[in-house]
């Protein structure tokens, strides 16, 4: 399960370079290089729809079949997602791309409905927090290393001068449809539990009937769109004139520090909402981040070692400075986690209201103090899927895997905040560019705007409305219609 949760966030997080690259390869706007994150994200709202539509009429596939065989049945599909991005690459369509990171996004839904859930039901409910913080621990491990490495093989590797810059994708993707597939051959034979269930849930709205779990869709809606939209964004924002105009292979590098922030933080919450004895609790939650910090300050001594691009790559952004910018960021999560009390309500209160804090500064500053504004948010979207999720089905018993369907349905808020927030970039880019060059073509002004980077930072305003509302849900929607 762990190597499970590692890949697929390993492979979300491949979307980030995809969007950079694809923009300059296809000469995109904005927008129409966050379709990315509309097609992979806006599959899983298609296939928890259908999952969902088929329980309550012909009851719960999962339920039927076994937690062990949805994986497998997900993993197969996203090896096939991943292998059509060959057959794109050599097309040169930038549409059957898309309709490859679509079909990716149907096998990651299937994971997400399988996988969540099983792990909820593997322990007591009250624990429940804990151990999908646990198990997303290793998902984000997957998010650290896949900007790296990610954009190490997109940008530099597999790029070919004279071809077109989408070629550079086409063999990594074939090998993570190889790793799918072997991975699906080794969950065949593993003896897992399958807890299948084949009680009857009854026809009508089912899950989608209790508030808490109505509200808990619509919070996992702005979450994930929220987290999506920033970290899909970092690259451009990084490249714009206020923030040093870096280079997409640098900026790429950066981005570990974004999603790296939410394994540091997952692995603070399974500690933190685990019943473990309160002084090793405490102990373990301040141990993580200066481990982290460890890690940072020895990455060069890393990179010398192994002699690796990637690992060189990495260590170009672990300077001193960076790293003590980012030790502020970890003592605020500290005094944060603290402050929730090992509460998962409470800190999804509390970590929206920093994260807002955060993106205000990213939006309103320059330099350094917006770029690590920016960058630190992941350390405070870390536990919020989890705590979003075990809050969100708690107490629906049968009915667990359907609730996951649709909260994995809502994951659609991924696809749908990028566009609106590449489209806000847009406009603002527009004017300040028509400002400058009033008589240039709309052309001439897209092109001035994406190459300064205009309107990039101040269209950081639309995951503000999104991480109110969690803030939201963390005070009151989490109980609504349970009476507590």
């Amino acid at each position: 399960m762990t190597t499970l949760f590692f890949m697929w966030g390993f492979m979300t997080v491949l979307n980030d370079p995809l969007i950079a690259r694809f923009k300059e390869a296809f000469r995109l706007s904005n927008f129409q290089a966050m379709l990315v994150q509309l097609a992979f994200f806006g599959a899983y709202f298609i296939g928890a729809i259908i999952y969902y539509a088929v329980s309550t009429t012909s009851g719960d596939p999962i339920n039927r079949i076994g937690y062990k065989n949805g994986v497998i049945l997900g993993l197969l599909m996203s090896a096939l997602g991943s292998a059509l991005f060959y057959p794109a690459a050599l097309m040169v369509s930038y549409g059957f791309f898309l309709f490859a990171l679509f079909i990716l996004g149907l096998g990651f839904t299937m994971l997400q409905i399988a996988a969540n859930p099983y792990v909820t039901i593997l322990g007591q409910e009250r624990t429940a927090s804990s151990r999908l913080n646990l198990s997303q621990a290793f998902n984000s491990c997957g998010t650290t290393l896949g900007p790296i490495l990610g954009g190490y093989l997109i940008f530099e590797v597999f790029a070919r001068a004279g071809a077109h810059g989408a070629d550079s994708v086409r063999v990594p993707y074939l090998v993570f449809a190889g790793v799918f597939l072997v991975i699906a051959v080794l969950f065949t034979f593993a003896r897992l539990p399958a807890f299948t269930n084949q009680e009857q849930m009854g026809r009508g709205l089912g899950a989608l009937k209790h508030p808490h779990t109505a509200l808990g869709m619509l919070a996992i809606f702005m979450y994930v769109g929220g987290e999506v939209t920033i970290g899909s964004a970092i690259i451009l924002f990084l490249g714009s004139d206020k923030l040093g105009n870096l280079p997409h292979e640098t900026a790429s590098q950066y981005l570990a520090f974004y999603w790296g922030g939410l394994m540091i933080g997952r692995f603070m919450g399974a500690f933190a909402l685990s019943e473990m004895r309160r002084w090793l609790k405490h102990l373990l939650v301040v141990a993580v981040p200066i481990a982290a910090l460890a890690v940072i300050l020895a990455m060069p001594w890393i990179a010398a070692v192994l002699h690796l691009g990637w690992a060189q790559a990495a260590a170009g952004v672990c300077s001193p400075a960076n790293a003590a910018h980012y030790a502020v960021l970890l003592g605020i999560l500290l005094v944060a986690f603290f402050a929730g009390e090992a509460s998962p309500h409470r800190m999804l209160a509390l970590f929206s209201v920093v994260i807002i804090v955060l993106l205000i500064t990213g939006i309103t500053t320059g330099g350094e103090t917006a770029k690590w504004a920016i960058l630190g948010i992941g350390l405070f979207d870390s536990v919020m899927w989890s705590n979003i999720f075990s809050l969100a089905i708690e107490g629906l018993g049968p009915m667990k895997s359907q609730g996951s369907s649709l909260l994995v349905m809502a994951i659609l808020g991924g696809a749908v905040l990028p566009p609106i927030q590449g489209k806000v970039a847009d406009l603002i880019g527009m004017h300040a560019a028509r400002a400058v060059a009033p008589a240039a073509s709309i052309p001439d002004l897209q092109q001035m705007a994406a190459s300064h980077g205009w309107g990039i930072q101040t269209s950081f305003v639309v995951p503000i409305f999104a991480f109110a509302y969690v803030a939201f849900y963390g005070c009151y929607g989490y109980r609504a219609g349970r009476g507590r």
